[in-house]
Formats: C-alpha cells, sequence, structure tokens
C-alpha cells in the first residue's frame, strides 16, 4: 500500500494511472520521456486521511512578532493490483 495525494474516490473503488515514468523488472527496464506509451497501473483505494501535522513557527528577533501555524496534507491510500507495460 502507499500514500498518494488525495483523489476524488470512494474506498474499495478501482483507479486507473496511465502516466508511467519507469516500469522495472528481472528481465524489463524502460523509462519514459515523459511517460511510456501504453503503460497503466491499476490499483485499489483504501481509504482516505490526513499525515501527522506540520508546525511551522515563524518570529522575529527583538520585535515580539511570533506566528504559529501547521498543515496537514490529505492522502489516499491505493493499493497496487496490476501493472501493465
Amino acid at each position: 500500500m502507499i500514500k498518494i495525494p488525495k483523489i476524488e474516490a470512494e474506498a474499495g473503488q478501482e483507479v486507473d494511472f496511465d502516466k508511467v515514468l519507469l516500469v522495472s523488472g528481472p528481465n524489463k527496464f524502460a523509462l519514459g520521456k515523459p511517460y511510456i506509451n501504453g503503460a497503466k497501473v491499476s490499483a485499489e483505494v483504501i481509504g482516505h486521511g490526513k499525515s501527522d501535522k506540520v508546525v511551522v513557527f515563524k518570529f522575529k528577533r527583538r520585535r515580539k512578532y511570533r506566528k504559529k501555524t501547521g498543515h496537514r496534507q490529505a492522502y489516499t491510500e491505493v493499493k497496487i493490483k496490476n501493472i501493465l507495460a
């Protein structure tokens, strides 16, 4: 399972990715310029979530300026089913 930036798909739904950059195997290696023609990766959406919070703290010395903000990036967890190259 891998985490990718959030996509609009329901849990359990099959998704296809057609912009494949690299395919590697025991006897095969293909590098796209920029993408590999005809290559496709099919995956199943496991779920959605948010990553750990990243805290950003800005300050200016001797100016009483302090600013603390946080951000949680949304992601989609997918399980790779098949790689067609």
